[in-house]
């Protein structure tokens, strides 16, 4: 299954708003090589992400072949997905995200290191897993998202209670969600959401150490240098 759109920005008239968004929808200026690999790779391996009627996302389709699939919840400028794709080629690597310039570098870097096992969706994260069978991930992965740190933003949050239910219900026994924060209160507040959800168990207690599977970024180094320590949580569905 691959989108047939010609930019990942394409309308989508039948697609309502979400009356409160997890994320600042960005633009940004693309370079020349991201607007190339944007035209050329969008094509083949995005995936515009379907409104609330469309059928159920056919993931063998999309890639394929079948194998687990993982979902990397907002992958930025898509480094740490490609570096995490690369070294596990057996599965396979669905990434989300709102950001073009990021979603055209993703694209760029897969291609520049011959990945078959990235596609990138454009789109609200939410409806995405919304439109997967339950079930059908090996693992979902949340590093750095926004933590809208005033207190009447928190609603905006990702990892909230009624998120994470629909997170846990898109993995299969076995599967794991892992989280990723430099904002203590956040981490404080996804440990406390993880731990109260009845489907998912903890694999470490208290917060983890970050894993080797796992690239430091450059966000991330930055953070550590600006004396923001990193919170790693990764918990498996029951």
């Amino acid at each position: 299954m691959t989108s047939t759109d010609p930019s990942p920005t394409a309308v989508r008239a039948s697609h309502p708003a979400r009356p409160i968004r997890t994320f600042h929808p960005r633009r940004g200026r693309m370079t020349t090589r991201q607007t190339d690999a944007l035209a050329r790779l969008w094509p083949l391996h995005g995936l515009t992400v379907p409104g609330g009627d469309a059928a159920p996302v056919d993931l063998a389709g999309l890639f394929g072949r079948r194998a687990p699939v993982v979902l990397e919840i907002g992958s930025g400028m898509g480094d740490t997905t490609v570096a995490m794709a690369a070294a596990d080629p057996g599965r396979d690597y669905l990434a989300v995200e709102v950001h073009t310039p990021g979603i055209a570098n993703l694209l760029d870097l897969a291609e520049r290191r011959a990945l078959t096992n990235v596609r990138v969706a454009e789109g609200d994260a939410l409806d995405l897993v919304a439109g997967l069978p339950p079930g059908s991930l090996d693992a979902v992965h949340v590093f750095f998202p926004d933590p809208w740190p005033k207190s009447r933003h928190h609603k905006r949050r990702i990892v909230q209670p009624r998120h994470v239910a629909l997170l846990r219900s898109r993995l299969a026994a076995g599967g794991v969600l892992h989280c990723a924060t430099d904002w203590a209160e956040y981490a404080t507040a996804m440990r406390m959401t993880l731990d109260a959800d009845p489907g998912l168990v903890a694999t470490h207690e208290g917060f983890a150490s970050r894993p080797p599977h796992r690239p430091v970024t450059k966000f991330e180094r930055r953070a550590i240098v600006a004396g923001r320590p990193v919170a790693d949580l990764i918990y498996r569905r029951a």
